[in-house]
């Protein structure tokens, strides 16, 4: 049976090839934003895709073929499957079927709430169990001691529970255009943000690798 393995480690390829890592977790998404910018033109170059719905049913259906190939090509590149594309790329194929299959948009509008909500109650929940989970989510890029792990799976666990309700409020609010733009050019950006803003925390909780510490 297939497994999926956690980040806890990188692995060779992923330290030879960290530009295709960013660009298949990155990909998917440019994908969505040009498949509703262009969804009519699409639809007039090939009609048959017309049978899909509207620009952003299109847009959905172009995010789940590049989300499949994306994590395709992260089995055979990097040997393992990341677990928070893999989680997100399930979600994006059961919502974003529903959506096409009922015609209704919603669901699909609704896959960062629920993606983010799930990471968000997986580590804030793993702290009630005295697990920081977040090794498994930042690849091993950092060596922290116990409190760091503690107060940075704390603050991600909060973040992702934040762009859950960021989302319900701009696709509840927002025109569909104004969603998918902020879907791809904002949530990054944001989240570039808070990445930066917790180098501090990182900085005074980094611990020299065991193996360095005895050379």
């Amino acid at each position: 049976m297939q497994t999926i393995e956690s980040d806890v480690s990188p692995s060779k390829e992923e330290k030879q090839h960290p530009g295709l890592k960013m660009a298949l977790e990155i990909g998917p998404l440019l994908v969505f934003f040009f498949g509703n910018l262009r969804g009519e033109w699409l639809v007039g170059k090939f009609p048959a895709l017309s049978a899909i719905g509207g620009p952003l049913l299109v847009a959905t259906a172009l995010f789940m073929v590049a989300t499949v190939i994306s994590l395709v090509i992260s089995k055979i590149v990097f040997k393992h499957l990341p677990v928070m594309p893999f989680v997100s790329g399930v979600v994006v194929l059961v919502f974003g079927s529903l959506s096409i299959w009922l015609q209704d948009d919603t669901f699909i509008k609704m896959k960062p709430t629920i993606v983010n909500t799930l990471f968000g109650v997986v580590l804030l929940g793993g702290m009630l169990f005295g697990k920081s989970l977040l090794g498994y989510v930042f690849n091993a890029a950092f060596q922290l001691d116990s409190e760091g792990w503690k107060k940075l799976t704390l603050r991600w666990g909060v973040f992702f529970l934040f762009l859950a309700l960021l989302n319900e409020v701009v696709w509840r609010n927002f025109s569909d255009a104004f969603w998918v733009n902020f879907k791809v050019w904002g949530t990054m950006p944001i989240t570039i943000a808070f990445t930066l803003a917790q180098m501090p925390l990182i900085m005074r909780h980094t611990v020299q690798p065991q193996g360095e510490a005895e050379k």
